[in-house]
């Protein structure tokens, strides 16, 4: 999803890898590595001497994109953090709200929590997709600033705009979807304290569920 000939900064980067890779494979001309933690970016120094990146990678100790300017990077990746900090992150820099912006994020959890800031803030996924790594799917997700703010059905904002008619891989995450779903309400029906949560997300589940019957369809 990272555009190709662009400057990327890898958010969380631990040791490096990705913008590594992203210089290595042509991908990049250059790359901002940040970590809030002084030991990843060490690691990170590591990697970018042993292929002699030195000129290629920035390293830099930043908080999210705290240290991080509008003219470092135009390609923005945050990777292997859950959905409410890449939140935090984004709604701290001002300058992502620029067409010219390029979000790739990969939530580890709750990515419901980014779909939703980005529909209410002027983001537009432009596509998302799943792998698998040692039996566990992850997804990622591409998106720019428009300025438009969006409403979806419920289910969207678990399932967003995964291709379940053609992969596999994604159908069975959304079916994942569905089944935390159902544990979630389970976990809490009768408790009046979670009324609002509980009609949020059975309205939800019964959009998820209907995405599927019409995929079979």
């Amino acid at each position: 999803m990272v555009r190709c000939g662009k400057t990327v900064c890898d958010v969380g980067t631990d040791h490096a890898y990705l913008p590594s890779y992203l210089i290595l494979n042509g991908v990049c001309p250059e790359a901002v590595a940040s970590d809030i933690g002084e030991g990843p970016l060490e690691n990170a120094a590591k990697t970018v001497s042993a292929y002699g990146l030195e000129n290629k990678i920035t390293l830099r100790l930043s908080d999210g994109l705290w240290n991080i300017g509008e003219k470092d990077a135009d390609d923005i990746v945050l990777c292997g953090m859950g959905g409410e900090l890449m939140v935090r992150i984004i709604s701290e820099t001002p300058w992502l709200k620029n067409a010219c912006k390029h979000l790739v994020c990969q939530p580890m959890s709750h990515a419901e929590d980014l779909r939703r800031y980005f529909a209410e803030n002027g983001f537009t996924i432009e596509k998302e997709s799943v792998c698998e790594d040692s039996g566990r799917a992850y997804i990622a997700l591409s998106a720019y600033y428009t300025g438009e703010r969006q409403s979806f059905p419920p289910g969207y904002y678990y399932c967003g705009k995964l291709p379940v008619t053609t992969d596999n891989l994604a159908r069975s995450y959304v079916e994942k979807q569905s089944l935390r779903l159902k544990k979630r309400l389970e976990g809490i029906k009768n408790n009046e304290d979670f009324s609002l949560e509980s009609k949020s997300l059975s309205e939800a589940l019964e959009d998820i569920e209907r995405m599927l019957e019409n995929a079979d369809g």
